[in-house]
């Protein structure tokens, strides 16, 4: 027997991870992901790691000329950021 109310795998799989409070987690992951394609390699290089706590995406840099070049940024990136999350994710960025 066939069913009329069928629905895309998709629908239904980003219904159930928004159930279950898991949308935003990955969305914070794919922001992770996507730094290097962001800032591009030489940044990517002096970036040693990423974590996003209650929207605010904290980066360790190694090099304080690239902390101050970004900082001069902020705005931007954060903009790029909630761009790539379709989403307003990020509040502010946090250079350590």
């Amino acid at each position: 027997m066939r069913r009329n109310n069928t629905e895309p795998l998709r629908d239904v799989i980003q219904r159930y991870l928004h159930a279950i409070g898991a949308k935003q987690k990955i969305k914070e992951i794919q922001l992770k992901n996507s730094w290097e394609q962001l800032m591009g390699v030489n940044i990517t290089e002096q970036t040693e790691f990423i974590f996003i706590k209650r929207g605010v995406f904290h980066v360790k840099l190694s090099s304080p000329v690239v902390k101050h070049e970004l900082l001069m940024m902020k705005s931007i990136i954060i903009q790029r950021l909630n761009n790539i999350a379709e989403e307003t994710l990020i509040n502010d960025i946090v250079f350590l």
